[in-house]
């Protein structure tokens, strides 16, 4: 794949970001090295390779999912917040 100034401009329309003009060829650059170095990778040869989740054979530990409220937290929080209620964040109405 070829990194140039039109893909470059089609990433940004479609990431809403906005590259300025004195560093585009330099992220033209980078992101070309990026995408050759992923090119590498379909080179190697994962024919008679199994296909796994991870690289390690244990499973991923797990512990039990109980909620710990902790109220302090959420006042720390809130207290800074410009407008709040109710253990809530108080915002403009945005829908009419």
């Amino acid at each position: 794949m070829q990194v140039d100034d039109a893909l470059l401009t089609r990433l940004e329309k479609l990431s809403f970001l906005k590259v300025s003009d004195d560093k585009r060829d330099e992220i033209i650059e980078q992101l070309s090295e990026i995408v050759s170095f992923v090119d590498n990778l379909s080179e190697l040869d994962t024919h008679n390779v199994e296909a796994t989740f991870a690289m390690d054979e244990r499973a991923t530990p797990l512990r039990e999912d109980v909620p710990q409220p902790q109220t302090q937290i959420s006042e720390d929080i809130l207290r800074h917040a410009p407008n709040a209620a109710d253990n809530f964040f108080i915002v403009p109405k945005i829908i009419e």
